[in-house]
């Protein structure tokens, strides 16, 4: 009896997967530089066209090729997510469901086990009650939250945080709000600590008040915008499992904070014939965290 692990081994190696970025892109150019990654996944689900287990062995060629080192996903359910977490046996994953417990989708942070430790981590939602499991008091009948992690970089030593979240997709208001506590709940932590923030907000950057709240008025910087190199500059991030359009339209975005260098950042156009691995882009950033005194 074969080992489906070996199968799907088999299925990713033999994917001929399309990608702005050569082999030679995707080289560190340092043991220092960081690879980040936010990636809505798409809940699995098992119904045609497009169900998890057909889109599984594309993520996992996906992640082979880029080989980020922390990766923010949106929407992964606790045995999707264990899914990945078998095919990509060198990281290993923080998370909650934003029901509580393995409960509904994760904001979960997968990270390369033997680079980084955590040394804390949390979570909250975005609502009135941040504290209170599940809870959603401005409008939007979908909970949202942020996990968020605490890394120490093995290599550098450095010491930086990771916020995680999926904003709402119907309410405007939402997302502001959502925004704004990310904002104060960021404004909290030591200003001389890099911080990155991803993840899926379901808002056009530049172009959404959104974007404004984190970039100019909480001081984050968009990585896309500050990349000496930006690759699939005019594709959007979500395709919907539809044709590439190209628009320039991102809503998934890594925001960050602190001295550091964006050597290069990528919408990853990467599928498998017709077969997207998931209904948005992965957003990639390569990323050098710059040296500061007593760091």
């Amino acid at each position: 009896m074969k080992s489906p692990g070996l199968c799907l081994c088999v299925l990713a190696a033999a994917l001929m997967l399309p990608s702005a970025a050569s082999t030679a892109d995707l080289d560190r150019a340092s043991a220092s530089e960081l690879v980040i990654a936010t990636y809505n996944l798409r809940f699995a689900s098992g119904e045609a066209p497009n169900a998890w287990p057909d889109r599984r062995p594309v993520v996992k060629a996906l992640l082979d090729r880029y080989q980020p080192d922390l990766i923010g996903t949106q929407e992964g359910l606790y045995h999707q997510l264990k899914d990945i977490a078998a095919d990509q046996p060198d990281f290993d994953w923080i998370g909650l469901g934003r029901d509580g417990g393995s409960r509904g989708e994760f904001m979960a942070i997968f990270y390369r086990r033997d680079r980084f430790e955590p040394l804390e981590y949390d979570h909250f939602w975005l609502s009135d009650t941040p504290e209170v499991i599940a809870s959603s008091t401005w409008g939007n009948g979908v909970r949202r939250m942020v996990s968020w992690v605490r890394f120490r970089d093995r290599i550098t030593g450095r010491t930086f945080y990771f916020w995680n979240t999926h904003l709402d997709h119907e309410v405007q208001a939402a997302r502001e709000k959502s925004a704004e506590l990310i904002r104060q709940r960021i404004g909290r932590l030591p200003a001389d600590s890099p911080l990155f923030l991803v993840g899926d907000f379901n808002s056009i950057a530049v172009a959404n008040r959104t974007y404004d709240i984190l970039t100019k008025e909480a001081g984050l910087t968009d990585t896309w915008s500050a990349a000496r190199e930006r690759r699939n500059e005019d594709a959007n991030s979500f395709t919907g499992f539809g044709p590439l359009r190209r628009e320039g339209q991102r809503i998934d975005w890594i925001l960050a904070r602190g001295a550091m260098g964006v050597r290069a950042t990528e919408v990853v156009t990467f599928r498998h014939g017709d077969q997207w691995p998931s209904d948005h882009l992965p957003v990639v950033a390569w990323i050098t965290l710059q040296r500061v005194p007593d760091q």
